[in-house]
């Protein structure tokens, strides 16, 4: 069984994103494996030097990683440790199509997976451009993960269930990654329905997940949980201990939501 699909088996995974060298490689290492330490799963942030789709603190993480020297080959370095170190958790790579392009599409997929990556994520690769690169990144066994927001129409919906592997990821806000305090919950319900209406395949939250109250809300709407900028938050801070906070405090949110159902 791949890694990605054991980290559904019987559970609701934690997904948890950081920027790859932010602030530097060998901090950024010290604070993935904090992570990994809690998540199920880790997106590892690929930097660039104009992230759209994210808010300001993951901006400001992607500035802060291509000044201490990031780049892909970096990336794959620090994918490679946490590899050998974490030989069971998922790690899927999570970046703009930019880079991929310059350093090579069959390339980045062949070194991606001696890295021991298992998938990825490129939110500004619509599904029917990327057909050939997700085929060929499938033959070589990583994921292709493609993203559903609350403005894709049905037939958008199938379109991306039909291009990603393992689940697919439900942005929850329009607009850029953030943490937010409160949440829309009945409309984040009714358009998870909407997106399981449409496939059987696993689908996870992202974008403003960064409380344990969001998880208990959306729980039995939901495959799986992502949280990106209230980590990066606390890594912009150097804040170790917080963050372990934060991942204790949602990590017990999946089990108190389990243990309710």
């Amino acid at each position: 069984m791949k890694r990605i699909e054991k980290a559904f088996k019987g559970k609701k995974p934690l997904i948890i994103y950081a920027t790859a060298c932010d602030p530097d490689f060998d901090t950024s290492l010290e604070f993935f494996r904090i992570i990994l330490k809690y998540a199920d799963v880790v997106e590892v942030g690929m930097p660039f030097s104009d992230p759209l789709a994210d808010g300001p603190t993951i901006q400001k993480a992607h500035e802060r990683a291509l000044k201490s020297g990031a780049n892909t080959e970096k990336v794959f370095e620090l994918v490679s440790v946490l590899r050998e170190e974490f030989p069971d958790k998922g790690i899927i790579l999570m970046g703009y199509y930019n880079p991929v392009f310059v350093y090579g599409e069959e390339k980045f997929i062949d070194d991606a997976a001696a890295a021991g990556a298992d998938g990825f994520i490129i939110p500004d690769l619509p599904p029917e451009e990327g057909k050939n690169f997700s085929e060929y990144a499938k033959r070589k066994g990583l994921s292709p993960v493609f993203l559903a927001a609350p403005t894709s129409t049905d037939d958008r919906l199938k379109l991306i269930a039909e291009a990603s592997s393992d689940f697919i990821y439900y942005v929850s806000l329009t607009g850029t990654t953030g943490a937010r305090d409160e949440l829309d919950y009945p409309s984040i319900k009714a358009d998870i329905e909407r997106v399981k209406k449409v496939t059987e395949k696993k689908v996870v939250v992202g974008f403003g997940i960064s409380k344990k109250k969001h998880i208990i809300s959306l729980y039995g709407a939901v495959d799986g949980f992502v949280v990106g900028s209230a980590v990066v938050k606390k890594i912009e801070q150097l804040d170790k201990l917080g963050l372990e906070e934060l991942l204790r405090e949602l990590k017990n949110g999946i089990k108190e939501a389990s243990n309710n159902t």
